[in-house]
């Protein structure tokens, strides 16, 4: 055990009391959840402090948590400081984006249709969400399912989003009632809850990752709620049924007012929504699947 602070174990203690879960912070970290948890009750035995209540649902910050947090915050905007120093060196501004799993996979795969290395701009695509990384001035742009209500920010509307049931190519769904889940109550967002929250959902699989997630669908461990825009164009996928409308949401493209104005903001968000633009059919659910139907 270790007996002096680490700031690794802070920026992990970060990632865990904004995300709310040691699942969701794992995903965006690559450590494993027991690991994690592990690493934060070291943090409190050294701090001698209760940071976190545990609840089923997820991990909420106590009194002393909360005054932790405000202490890391104003941690990271040092780092910050002494990072913008740094880049004053580097010739080209950069834009910084905050996405969801799902939504970090589209910009990826799309990726020549928002920035080349020929652009007058760098550019980071950061595995987070949430709208935080905005309100601390950490990224440029985030895209939400909830539209602010206030805040220093700027809005612009994306696609509708809507999830379907995915299974693998060879699947047989006819006689294999399997599913594959997200760990129940691990992501905070209702596409990850959905079959366990469903009492007829026969889950004999789960894991906290998304990635895992498909990759366990692909494999034939079972079915999964997936985004559209994901299991539609994955070739190894098949849909079964409809879009389940109940999880169907607008997504919005959230800014910092003060970047707004940033030409090569300005350029990437208008390369967003022509990418939006192009592909609402398939966030929508209704373009043609390119794999086995």
């Amino acid at each position: 055990m270790k007996d002096a602070l680490d700031w690794d174990d802070l920026r992990l203690f970060y990632k865990v009391a904004s995300l709310g879960s040691l699942a969701a912070a794992s995903a965006h970290t690559g450590i494993s959840s027991p690991t994690i948890g592990r690493r934060m009750h070291d943090l409190e035995r050294v701090l001698q402090r209760e940071l976190f209540i545990r609840r089923q649902t997820g991990y909420v910050l106590a009194p002393d948590g909360k005054a932790l947090f405000d202490r890391v915050l104003m941690m990271r905007d040092g780092a910050k400081s002494v990072e913008d120093w740094r880049l004053e060196a580097v010739p080209l501004p950069g834009v910084d984006i905050s996405l969801d799993h799902w939504m970090a996979c589209f910009f990826t795969a799309n990726l020549t249709s928002l920035w080349t290395p020929q652009d007058p701009f760098q550019l980071c695509i950061e595995a987070n969400g949430g709208l935080a990384d905005i309100w601390h001035r950490r990224v440029s742009i985030t895209v939400s399912d909830k539209r602010p209500q206030s805040g220093n920010v700027a809005v612009r509307s994306a696609p509708s989003v809507a999830y379907a049931v995915y299974c693998a190519g060879d699947f047989d769904d006819a006689n294999n009632e399997n599913w594959v889940s997200i760990g129940r109550g691990e992501l905070d967002t209702p596409w990850a809850n959905w079959a366990s929250s469903k009492p007829g959902a026969w889950i004999t699989s789960w894991t906290y990752s998304p990635s895992v997630l498909r990759d366990m669908v692909r494999a034939g461990a079972g079915r999964a709620v997936l985004p559209c825009y994901i299991g539609d164009t994955d070739p190894k996928l098949k849909r079964l049924g409809g879009v389940i409308d109940e999880l169907t949401h607008t997504a919005w493209i959230v800014l910092h007012d003060d970047d707004r104005k940033r030409s090569e903001v300005r350029l990437f968000v208008d390369r967003m929504v022509e990418l939006f633009s192009r592909n609402a059919a398939l966030f929508a659910g209704s373009s043609p699947h390119v794999g086995n139907s």
